[in-house]
């Protein structure tokens, strides 16, 4: 096979911004995605799949490509496009070019309304489509549909060529279905069927024609259904029905952990809609809940996002980690393989269900190229077991644990460091989160050599050591608390001194292979502050730097100095804003006290969501805010995306000052603030071991107050530093 191997999170922008511009015009170029399970769907504000980077996917595989209508024979008008608030429901509405109905009349631009409804559940596209008559005269008018399914895998979407595919077979229609079959190379025979509710009136290969009458001031509904397989004829009832069990599902994901309101209506349709795409990415498997990494390219289980989100939300739900926890520890890896990066206690990075994976084409069926991946676990563990008491869960994990520490320990014998340095060519060069080929240099632009020790990383190691060596005193084994102190120790001091660069005021990128530092400015140091491993006065400094204005946009904290030689505002890791990034950023800096900060970046992140319609968005392009004007998008980011929707709890968290010792059952607030413009937040239901609060935090004069709404037996007294 020709592949052309893809960094993990890397769509090529070149090649992604001439696949948008094979379809252009699109106007507006938004995207809307819906997400159930294993199935996604993303059109544009017509309701339209034109290709690109758009379609309906079902396990990493495209099962519908193109999917378009027209009226008259012409494409729609748009008036507006939506998603309900709780992301079931799509909506668009349209309305007619001037065309002509099938008797010849003449049908001026906008005497139909045209409402197209869509909904995803159980493996299955849901749509309505409503033409109302708003003209004065009776019309018949030709109402098409175009359709085609290329079966192509994700990572073909994405940018991988392949020398050779299966085969599509010929399209079989009867009276109300199109059924389109792929036979893959791996032997899977692949399907997609649409249904109409109504028999077309001539139905081809890739076109379903319909002659709608609709008599003046009245209206027409056509059901569609796409599916796997042939189900009962397409009409309300079953819409109705697909809709109803869609919604209740979305309402009992976003039931779980706490609830927040403001007294700002907008802030509150931000957290509001962040709360709803994280629960909307949240997958429920056999383990539990798992958030999804992003839409378009990032629909499965990835071990580093996964865990991020799960961090971001815990003190909120903590039963997202749980689950997050339980899914990487029953796919923690146990033997060798360099073709995955797999080895015995490493824990995954990401998995895949497509073809490609299957033919082993690529590593990503089950791929453990992240460096970061299996101390963030230990690290999501430890903090699970501080907000919760939860020393049974732990004790069920511990093997998992030991078993990461211990290849924590393998690894790093060597250099002293977590390093990596990929096993085959097939593989991720770049396996720390910023895992695009040009993301770790040297100063003067040289490409590293391997095996190479990233900053945050080694922080992450550190994290992991000290949370492991507490849990380990609570099970009264004393010898490891003692090992895993002073690897956590060593560590520390290690990163003092190899990391520290006195001339740059801030942590190196990495050290490579040859023993020599990165000697660049990043936003990774700034995730030193967010684990605690800087010493007070160099923390110091690294908070200097990222609130710099070779860091600080106005919008969030770039990735990258504004003087570093390859920093460019719009590129994927090397200038951009990641709001997940910017949040644990923030983190580290309410933790070393920098609390007027963290309530500037975090109203600014707010103010960047309003101009996002509410979603932050994977990254957006790093250029310096000018008054007035909005964030700049970049162009293939993620939407919705789990740790930059994670990222306003976060944010929100250091902002309030907020920490839960689940073993006391103590809450404490230091030095509590607000974002610029809210003067009162209520978290309602907030779980601290058996028992369950309210706590408001309000504005008085120019300080902020936080308070119980009321007292709780088993809980201990709310601990306010000022």
């Amino acid at each position: 096979m020709n592949i052309v191997p893809l960094d993990e999170r890397t769509l090529d922008p070149a090649v992604a911004l001439a696949s948008l511009d094979d379809t252009a015009p699109r106007e507006p170029h938004r995207l809307f995605a819906l997400k159930h399970g294993d199935c996604f769907a993303v059109a544009d504000a017509y309701g339209d799949i034109r290709g690109a980077g758009d379609g309906f996917f079902r396990d990493d595989t495209r099962v519908l490509s193109e999917y378009r209508l027209s009226i008259g024979g012409r494409a729609t008008s748009l008036l507006g496009a939506s998603l309900s608030r709780d992301n079931v429901l799509f909506t668009a509405n349209l309305t007619n070019l001037p065309i002509k109905s099938l008797g010849g009349r003449d049908i001026p631009q906008g005497a139909i309304h045209i409402e197209r409804v869509r909904l995803l559940w159980e493996d299955r596209l849901y749509e309505r489509i409503t033409l109302s008559n708003y003209s004065q005269v009776h019309s018949t008018v030709l109402v098409s549909l175009q359709f085609a399914a290329d079966f192509r895998d994700m990572f073909e979407v994405r940018g991988s060529t392949r020398a050779k595919r299966g085969v599509v077979q010929a399209v079989e229609t009867d009276d109300h279905s199109a059924v389109l079959r792929y036979q893959g190379l791996d032997e899977l025979v692949r399907t997609s069927v649409l249904s109409f509710s109504q028999a077309p009136d001539e139905m081809l290969s890739d076109r379903a024609d319909f002659h709608i009458a609709i008599t003046k001031r009245s209206s027409r509904t056509l059901y569609i259904e796409v599916g796997a397989e042939v189900a009962d004829r397409p009409d309300r009832e079953r819409f109705r029905a697909a809709n109803a069990r869609a919604r209740f599902a979305m309402r009992a994901k976003r039931r779980h952990g706490a609830t927040l309101h403001s007294s700002g209506r907008v802030f509150n349709d931000w957290i509001e809609r962040a709360r709803a795409d994280v629960a909307l990415l949240t997958t429920e498997l056999e383990t539990g809940p798992y958030p999804y990494a992003g839409i378009p390219w990032f629909s499965t289980a990835f071990g580093r996002d996964g865990v991020i989100s799960a961090l971001q939300m815990l003190w909120l739900n903590p039963g997202l980690a749980r689950g997050v926890l339980s899914f990487l520890a029953q796919h923690q890896a146990t033997e060798t393989s360099p073709f995955s990066d797999a080895e015995p206690g490493k824990i995954m990075h990401e998995t895949r269900k497509g073809e490609m994976v299957a033919l082993a084409e690529l590593p990503f069926g089950r791929y453990y190229g992240g460096v970061d991946t299996t101390p963030l676990y230990i690290h999501l563990a430890c903090a699970y077991a501080d907000r919760t008491g939860d020393m049974a869960f732990i004790d069920g994990l511990w093997g998992s644990l030991c078993a990461a520490a211990q290849w924590i320990e393998e690894t790093s014998r060597a250099t002293g460091f977590v390093t990596y340095q990929r096993a085959a060519d097939s593989g991720l060069s770049n396996q720390g989160w910023k895992d695009s080929s040009d993301s770790v240099f040297h100063a003067d632009g040289r490409i590293p050599k391997g095996p190479i020790a990233l900053v945050e990383v080694q922080g992450y190691v550190f994290a992991a050591f000290s949370g492991l060596a507490k849990l380990a005193k609570r099970r009264g084994d004393d010898e490891r608390a003692r090992h895993w102190e002073r690897l956590a120790e060593a560590m520390r001091q290690r990163v003092e001194d190899r990391f520290w660069r006195e001339e740059l005021g801030t942590y190196a990128l990495a050290i490579d292979g040859e023993d020599k530092p990165c000697d660049v400015r990043t936003s990774n140091a700034g995730h030193l502050l967010y684990v605690g491993l800087a010493a007070p006065e160099r923390a110091k400094l690294v908070a200097d730097q990222l609130l710099s204005a070779s860091f600080q946009s106005g919008w969030g904290i770039r990735t990258l100095a504004d003087d570093a030689i390859f920093f460019n505002p719009m590129s994927y890791h090397n200038g951009s804003i990641w709001p997940h990034d910017t949040s644990i950023c923030t983190a580290g800096l309410a933790r070393y006290g920098a609390h007027d900060h963290v309530v500037r970046l975090t109203s600014a992140m707010f103010e960047a969501a309003v101009h996002f319609n509410m979603r932050l968005p994977e990254l957006f392009c790093g250029f310096t805010r000018s008054p007035g004007e909005a964030p700049i998008a970049y162009p293939v980011a993620c939407l919705p995306q789990a740790w930059s929707a994670g990222a306003a709890f976060m944010l929100l968290q250091g902002c309030l000052g907020l920490e839960i010792d689940g073993w006391k059952g103590k809450i404490s607030v230091r030095r509590p603030g607000l974002p610029i413009g809210i003067d009162k937040l209520t978290i309602r239901h907030l779980q601290v071991g058996t028992v369950t609060v309210d706590i408001t935090f309000q504005r008085i004069g120019d300080r902020v107050v936080a308070y119980l709404a009321d007292e709780h037996e088993g809980l201990a007294p709310l601990s306010v530093l000022s």
